[in-house]
């Protein structure tokens, strides 16, 4: 019996151990750290860095070997009787393009900033992927409410219930309400499961969000903050600032100058040497060549694909830029819309919280009062009752919406 009760007694702890409390804070962490697109990110970021170390290398060494104006007829190649050397040589050769530092700085330049572009992009979809939790935070926060409010409820009407039947039997009550009042009960009930349901699809989409098995248990932290927006100017300098999507707009216009310099750099003429020796046929003496060369771009006929790609590029960093200022007014125009309502949705609050809930649960215990000493009837109970739940719920319905709102401004503005 004893070990029964040990054993009892462990999985219930260990399973008390497993249902942690997670605060919001821990949870965009875990998002920030563990998410499977911070990994994508690091590594592309990675791939990006270790190639731009290859930047300043060297063009690849060109070797040649074989016959040098050798003649067909092979009697031609032995020395002739009267000492004439042969004719033809065997040759080996190489050559080396020398690279163009001031071209190669440019290309390293270019390619060590390709990087920084993704690390804005990383950022930019971390900000999403915590909004989306907030979302589904907060909205749990709201079900628990919810849940705590319809658990109240439940209890009232299970009393109303009781009572009634109590009344019934002794002739007192009359039998319609009763029935409201049990139909009111397995629809309350019917929420709950609603509910639970859907905390059950939060906690799994939090789950995945934190890159770990959709299925660990775990509850929230209940406690949730309105904040006030309304001394903050959302202009382009705050967005500037704060945004990552516009941070990587401005790497890639840097991106665009980078890669301009590069196309201005190949336009300048490249210099090499080639190296030939020859191993001359029947008592040819050996020779060599020893020549310089150099790539001319700047011809016309040469120049032409650089150039037409340096004015593209200038045509691309002004589309970005109007790219920017597009998404800068459209974001400014959605904020001052959010603050707005948020503005509007705390004044309901207030009207809820501090004269219709107050005075729908006075009118409910007033009548309750009454119901209790017969003087009032089981369905003006029941109304009170059904506008006070119906109230309630719509109350925490619209701090449901003032949180959504402050998490798609927030989102916006792409607050830390």
């Amino acid at each position: 019996m004893k070990k029964i009760i040990f054993i009892y007694t462990i999985f219930f702890s260990g399973k008390l151990v497993t249902a942690q409390t997670l605060k919001l804070d821990a949870i965009v962490d875990s998002i920030a750290t563990l998410h499977p697109v911070v990994k994508m990110y690091a590594n592309e970021i990675r791939s990006l860095d270790e190639a731009a170390k290859g930047a300043k290398s060297w063009m690849a060494p060109e070797f040649s070997t074989g016959f040098w104006m050798v003649p067909y007829n092979p009697a031609l190649w032995k020395k002739g009787d009267m000492g004439a050397t042969g004719m033809g040589q065997y040759m080996i050769g190489g050559q080396q393009m020398l690279p163009n530092k001031k071209k190669q700085n440019a290309d390293a330049t270019y390619m060590e900033a390709m990087s920084s572009v993704e690390k804005e992009k990383k950022n930019a979809t971390i900000n999403e992927l915590i909004n989306e939790a907030k979302g589904n935070y907060f909205e749990w926060v709201m079900l628990k409410k919810k849940l705590a409010v319809l658990e109240q409820n439940e209890k009232l009407l299970n009393f109303m219930i009781k009572n009634a039947e109590i009344r019934y039997k002794n002739g007192l009550e009359k039998i319609s309400a009763y029935y409201k009042a049990k139909a009111a009960l397995g629809t309350i009930q019917n929420m709950q499961l609603m509910f639970e349901n859907d905390i059950k699809e939060k906690r799994i989409r939090i789950n995945s969000l934190m890159g770990r098995n959709a299925l660990i248990d775990f509850d929230i932290d209940t406690t949730y903050q309105l904040n006030d927006y309304s001394a903050i100017i959302f202009d382009s300098t705050l967005f500037y600032s704060n945004r990552s999507d516009l941070k990587a707009i401005d790497k890639d216009i840097n991106l665009t100058f980078l890669k301009e310099e590069t196309e201005k750099q190949s336009l300048h003429p490249q210099f090499g040497i080639r190296y030939e020796h020859m191993f001359g046929f029947g008592g040819l003496p050996m020779q060599y060549s020893l020549m310089g060369m150099m790539k001319l771009p700047l011809a016309k006929w040469s120049s032409k694909m650089n150039k037409a790609t340096i004015e593209s590029l200038k045509w691309k960093a002004r589309s970005l830029q109007s790219q920017k200022e597009m998404m800068v007014n459209e974001y400014s125009g959605m904020a001052y819309a959010m603050r707005n309502e948020i503005v509007l949705k705390r004044k309901q609050l207030k009207l809820y919280e501090d004269n219709i809930i107050p005075a729908l649960k006075n009118n409910y215990k007033t009548i309750q009062l009454g119901y209790e000493q017969n003087t009032e009837e089981l369905f003006m109970l029941y109304d009170a009752w059904e506008s006070l739940n119906m109230m309630q719920l719509e109350y925490i319905e619209l701090l449901n919406q003032s949180l959504k709102i402050q998490v798609s401004l927030e989102r916006i503005i792409e607050k830390k």
